[in-house]
């Protein structure tokens, strides 16, 4: 192992050696810790000065992405730290002086069954055609499940997988596959011009890291439809919010035309939280969207409010809710019920599934 020898180097082996999933970097603290969801101060550390920070930040950074700092205000990039864990890193100003927060991305991609995710991804991870979603808030590790799913294929088909990020987070060893890895602003302009690109670039699977605008919402669509499997995330609370955002995103003449390809394309959505776990950790619940022909006909007329309903009524081909989900971990005896009532978005129902 190597010996950290810089301040910075100092505090990302410490990240490591906590199991920290972040490091925030803020004038006037000393630096801070999330471990399993919750904020811990080092407060043995010396509290930071304006100088503090901008020292350990720039000890990570190019200077294009400095320069790009100073222009934009805000700069997100990757560091590889010893070969053993890369970090995503935001670095940004606030009230004139800079901050940073860093995600830590472990070198190993765990699998869909270590993750404790549910084993029905398995069969997304089996699909060769079609538009999957792994959906919920920030940092609640859908990152981490895409990485799961895109290493299962990596390992079981001679693919052509292509991902595009911003920035580059876990990084795939091939295997069967052949990966490549696109980072906007080192490798591509924009999502939307490096997802118009894979149309000649043969690939069986595309992963986009995120989904922000509408450009890149109808570019992967049309990916899923021309057979293709596509994979990427939103900032959604459910499925049928994951529905609603895709569709708002069009002008409403539009509207009728995005439906109908989404309920021809769309395979699934995933919508996960990670819960604080009574023995340590984290752990995932997730709500699962399968596409069946009552989902495809909801989408298509505009019923998107009655796709919970659908779910909720269709556990035999692997759907479940999240309410149901937390339900169950609160039963297993993983998460209590108060951490689970506060990650539901109907509190009185997972009372009465708990009690059942």
């Amino acid at each position: 192992m190597a010996t950290a020898t810089t301040p910075i180097q100092e505090l990302l082996e410490l990240s490591l050696k906590e199991k920290a999933s972040d490091l925030h970097l803020s004038v006037g603290h000393p630096p801070v810790l999330r471990i399993a969801g919750r904020l811990v101060p080092l407060i043995k550390k010396a509290v930071f000065s304006p100088e503090d920070i901008q020292q350990l930040v720039f000890s990570l950074m190019t200077e294009d992405q400095k320069d790009r700092l100073v222009r934009e205000k805000e700069v997100d990039f990757s560091y590889n730290f010893d070969e053993r864990a890369r970090f995503r890193i935001n670095v940004f100003y606030q009230k004139g002086v800079l901050s940073a927060a860093l995600r830590l991305i472990p070198a190993q991609i765990k699998t869909i069954d270590e993750l404790n995710l549910p084993p029905i991804l398995h069969q997304f991870a089996n699909a060769t055609q079609g538009f999957i979603l792994i959906t919920g808030p920030s940092s609640h590790g859908k990152s981490t499940t895409l990485a799961a799913i895109i290493d299962e294929i990596n390992h079981t088909r001679a693919d052509h997988i292509i991902t595009i990020e911003d920035p580059i987070e876990y990084v795939f060893t091939d295997d069967k596959a052949i990966i490549d890895q696109r980072e906007v602003r080192q490798d591509a302009l924009s999502f939307p011009t490096a997802l118009r690109a894979t149309f000649r670039q043969d690939p069986d699977v595309i992963m986009v890291g995120e989904m922000r605008d509408a450009e890149t919402i109808a570019t992967a669509i049309t990916a899923a439809e021309t057979g293709h499997l596509v994979f990427a995330t939103l900032h959604t609370n459910s499925a049928s919010q994951t529905v609603h955002r895709i569709v708002d995103s069009f002008a409403p003449e539009q509207q009728a035309q995005v439906r109908s390809q989404l309920s021809g394309s769309l395979l699934g959505v995933v919508s996960q939280r990670l819960v604080p776990r009574i023995k340590g950790g984290l752990i995932p619940a997730a709500e699962i969207m399968i596409s069946n022909p009552a989902v495809a006909n909801l989408i298509r007329e505009n019923k998107i409010h009655e796709l919970p309903l659908v779910i909720e009524t269709s556990a035999e081909i692997g759907m479940i809710s999240l309410n149901r989900a937390l339900a169950n971990l609160v039963r297993a005896r993983e998460v209590t019920l108060e951490n689970a009532l506060t990650y539901s978005l109907n509190p009185a129902e997972l009372r009465a599934l708990a009690r059942s």
